[in-house]
């Protein structure tokens, strides 16, 4: 009578659960101004160089947010995520987004501001 319910499977194979990158190191210790002031330059001339504005909206709003939040952000923008913790990603038409480590979480050397 059932057809083995095997039409679920659609889709399932290219969809990566996202997660934050492993720990990193900067290439020197970095305050955390400094690293505000790396993503802000980053978020700002990143569509410059491809892409559409939506989705590296989408992709900033998913790096800042927590990953509950991150997955379903990029799920309904329609990225494909290549890499799971978001560095490499595309969009329905093929065009890829690459994003540093650095606006997705904080480096093991962040020098906390006291």
């Amino acid at each position: 009578m059932g057809c083995g319910g095997s039409s679920r499977a659609k889709g399932d194979d290219n969809t990566k659960k996202i997660r934050k990158p492993k720990p990193w190191k900067y290439s020197e210790p970095i305050t955390g101004a400094q690293l505000k002031q790396m993503r802000e330059e980053f978020w700002d001339t990143a569509p410059h160089y491809g892409g559409r504005k939506e989705i590296w909206d989408a992709l900033r709003a998913a790096a800042e947010a927590d990953i509950s939040l991150a997955q379903a952000i990029v799920d309904s923008a329609g990225v494909i995520v290549q890499v799971p913790d978001l560095t490499i990603c595309y969009d329905e038409r093929g065009a890829k987004y690459e994003l540093p480590k650095y606006v997705l979480s904080d480096p093991t050397n962040l020098i906390h501001d006291s």
